[in-house]
């Protein structure tokens, strides 16, 4: 029977050096939630923060099928601690299960060159305001499908004010670029970056994603970058990072 796990440590063992900020989320008890087959010796363990779920140790078929009560949404991107993995996913889920590549980004703490961001920054656009995350911006943030994941894994905004941080550019007053925490964990931050569409292909999310980064660095945090594409991986090594490896995921509809 599959049940919660709150040992972290207990995680951290079958998930190993496996280098991903939303497991550190998880097993720091900052924000997502781990389960077990087994929570007092587990054998197979699962981490799940927002859209993401990650298996690690056994592979088991129970705990691929496995949904928390709590969970609404019928959509996942499962990870797989490896191919054994992702054959069972595959075996548990069929046509519902789309293979994909996403590509890790390096994570190499004093990669960033201060005075390069800060150029990007001054960079921006005229006409366009440049602006961190207040209560005004969260509430932006959530009424619009675009732009929900900004905030989407924080309560509120005074949970996103102690935990989070965001960079925002807008456009008379509405908010058009930006790039924020998708997560958190004690040392750092999963960077979520975007831009509504009609506002594409003028550099707003370079300057967002640079302003992120900068107040990062100020408050001693590392802004992690996972690249769901390659758009994402080229914006990432404008901004100082590394690419690091493709790995494969599965997004998954009827979870």
């Amino acid at each position: 029977m599959i049940d919660r796990l709150e040992n972290g440590e207990l995680a951290r063992k079958l998930f190993g050096d496996w280098q991903e900020s939303l497991l550190w989320s998880c097993m720091q008890g900052v924000m997502g939630e781990l389960y077990a087959d087994n929570p007092e010796n587990p054998q197979s363990v699962m981490a799940i923060l927002g859209d993401f779920a990650y298996y690690a140790g056994k592979p088991s078929e129970e705990l691929i099928l496995f949904k928390p009560q709590w969970r609404e949404k019928d959509f996942v991107i499962m990870v797989p601690q490896n191919a054994q993995w992702g054959v069972l996913i595959e075996k548990c889920y069929g046509e519902k299960a789309k293979k994909v590549s996403r590509y890790a980004i390096k994570k190499e703490p004093g990669i960033f060159d201060r005075v390069h961001l800060e150029k990007v920054v001054a960079g921006l656009p005229e006409g366009f305001e440049l602006r961190l995350m207040d209560e005004d911006i969260y509430q932006k943030c959530a009424a619009q499908e675009w732009s929900r994941d900004f905030i989407a894994q924080y309560r509120d905004y005074a949970s996103f004010q102690k935990l989070g941080i965001g960079a925002f550019v807008l456009k008379d007053g509405e908010l058009v670029s930006g790039a924020s925490s998708y997560s958190s964990y004690h040392e750092g931050i999963e960077i979520e970056i975007g831009t509504k569409e009609p506002f594409r292909r003028k550099g707003l999310a370079y300057v967002c994603g640079a302003r992120l980064i900068l107040e990062c660095l100020d408050r001693n945090l590392y802004p992690n970058w996972d690249a769901r594409n390659l758009w994402s991986v080229a914006l990432a090594e404008k901004l100082g990072y590394h690419y690091c490896h493709a790995y494969d995921a599965y997004e998954i509809r009827g979870y």
